[in-house]
């Protein structure tokens, strides 16, 4: 899979392209559906199978700190779109500059002249340029015009629920993760790479594995019983907090996670940690005493918890 930072990029890449454009956040059983059609309709037409994204998402760029909660990074996007097959990935600046072009512009300067499109899958629901003043309509004369096709992906349902990104953001914050899971069609997971943190945990009799969070807003908080994927492929059973560590007035987003049984240095590494339970909300304790007799609390919950439901 190629990716290209920059719509400047994309035309010297592409002369033809079967396209799709989103978020993409999650990657969810809808997205899949959409992408597996897509690479359908690709291969009929041999045309390159490209995916058009925006960092920062729109909402993030009108919104800042008040937009919905990333699922994932760019980074693990890219990942499970590599999975999809996809053959090129656009990640185009959403900026002032974009953001003011006109519907007319985004179709022929972005769509023809820099991607080539030939075919276009797009939700009817999809508006874009300036005062979202463009839609379906509107892309479906510009195909006639430009020669390309344009085709609805419509939304998929699973139980009747409509699969989005915002219904799984939903399940989250309610805690069901089960829910979250059978939307996403997979566990949600958090990627990252352990840092030096504070030794705080390792004071308390518990150390933990650091993982910054390079999002503006999370979709879960609270302290978890999780399982952590090292790049080894080895698996490990845990706690975690996510959160902002409130007992010692911490004010950056940071996911702590305490491994049991565990002894490695892992400093530097990229894990995967896979949220399975909610054990309770994140808060503020009046000693480092009282929050280290709550965290063996939380242990041994985890410990029953993977001891009940993951029997070997």
């Amino acid at each position: 899979m190629q990716l290209i930072r920059g719509l400047h990029h994309a035309s010297r890449v592409l002369q033809g392209c079967a396209l799709t454009i989103g978020n993409f956040d999650g990657v969810h059983l809808g997205h899949q559906a959409v992408l597996h059609h897509l690479r359908q309709k690709a291969d009929e037409l041999n045309l390159p199978m490209a995916v058009l994204l925006f960092e920062p998402q729109p909402r993030e760029y009108f919104m800042g700190d008040n937009a919905p909660a990333r699922l994932m990074r760019l980074r693990d996007k890219l990942y499970y779109l590599r999975q999809a097959r996809v053959d090129v990935v656009i990640v185009a600046k959403f900026d002032c500059t974009f953001a003011e072009q006109s519907a007319q512009q985004f179709i022929e300067q972005t769509l023809v002249n820099q991607l080539h499109v030939k075919f276009l899958s797009i939700g009817d629901d999809f508006q874009f340029g300036v005062n979202r003043q463009g839609n379906f309509a509107m892309l479906k004369q510009a195909g006639e015009r430009f020669g390309f096709t344009v085709e609805d992906n419509h939304s998929f349902c699973l139980d009747e629920q409509r699969i989005s990104s915002t219904t799984i953001r939903g399940a989250l914050a309610k805690d069901e993760l089960s829910l979250a899971e059978s939307l996403l069609g997979k566990p949600y997971r958090i990627f990252g790479r352990v840092i030096h943190g504070n030794k705080l945990g390792r004071t308390l009799g518990f150390p933990t594995a650091n993982i910054r969070l390079h999002r503006q807003v999370n979709p879960i908080k609270g302290v978890y019983a999780v399982k952590v994927r090292l790049k080894s492929g080895e698996i490990f059973n845990g706690v975690a907090n996510m959160g902002k560590r409130p007992t010692i007035n911490g004010v950056m987003q940071l996911l702590e996670v305490h491994l049991f049984d565990f002894a490695k240095t892992i400093y530097g590494e990229q894990v995967e940690v896979e949220f399975c339970h909610k054990i309770r909300e994140e808060m503020k304790f009046p000693s480092f005493d009282v929050l280290k007799a709550q965290i063996e609390r939380d242990v041994e919950t985890a410990k029953a918890f993977f001891s009940k439901n993951f029997k070997k």
